[in-house]
């Protein structure tokens, strides 16, 4: 894949994380400098590793079986998480989960961590469909962690500003992003496999 295509696979999965900081942005009484680089190193150390990881096990997997038609499967595979991913995000704009938008003085750091498992989970499964695309790992680092502190940051304040109203929009830009990302995936290296 090139870094075009990587850029927006990346962007689509981190815009779960900028509805995910939204809101918590909406609940907080304000914004505390030192909260908001905690928030930004657990994602971006949490994104990181769930990537890496995923990278690693797609990587076991190709070893093992390395023969022509693997690797289509392998392709085949990663598009299907892609478009997955994309479904789940358009799924999660349609439910428009609302909360209760009041201030909370003290954090739900339990929450967060459950909310930051989950999306690991996401992520995992990102860095296996990479790992099949044979992506650089050293370029997915720093395109996922600037885009999670990019979209950490800018969520937790429109959140504070704007309140939790804005995560559909995310939640269908990640989508469509992500769709987009698996149809390349199916056009271009798939259908290069094939012809």
């Amino acid at each position: 894949m090139n870094i075009a295509e990587e850029l927006m696979i990346i962007l689509g999965i981190s815009l779960d994380i900028f509805a995910v900081m939204e809101c918590q942005g909406s609940l907080v009484a304000k914004v505390e400098k030192k909260q908001l680089l905690a928030f930004c190193g657990i994602w971006t150390v949490g994104q990181g590793l769930a990537l890496g990881i995923g990278d690693f096990i797609s990587t076991l997997l190709r070893k093992s079986a390395a023969r022509g038609d693997e690797i289509f499967l392998g392709q085949v595979i990663a598009a299907a998480i892609f478009l997955c991913q994309g479904a789940r995000l358009f799924l999660k704009a349609w439910q428009n989960e609302r909360i209760v938008e009041r201030r909370e003085e003290k954090f739900d750091a339990a929450g967060f961590i459950r909310l930051h498992a989950r999306t690991s989970i996401f992520t995992l499964l990102t860095g296996i469909a990479f790992g099949f695309l044979e992506s650089s790992l050293w370029v997915l680092l720093v395109l996922i962690a600037v885009l999670t502190v990019f979209v950490t940051v800018s969520g937790m304040y429109t959140g504070y500003r704007l309140g939790f109203e804005h995560k559909m929009k995310a939640y269908l830009a990640g989508g469509t992003l992500l769709v987009a990302g698996g149809m390349d995936v199916i056009f271009v290296h798939i259908g290069d496999f094939i012809f």
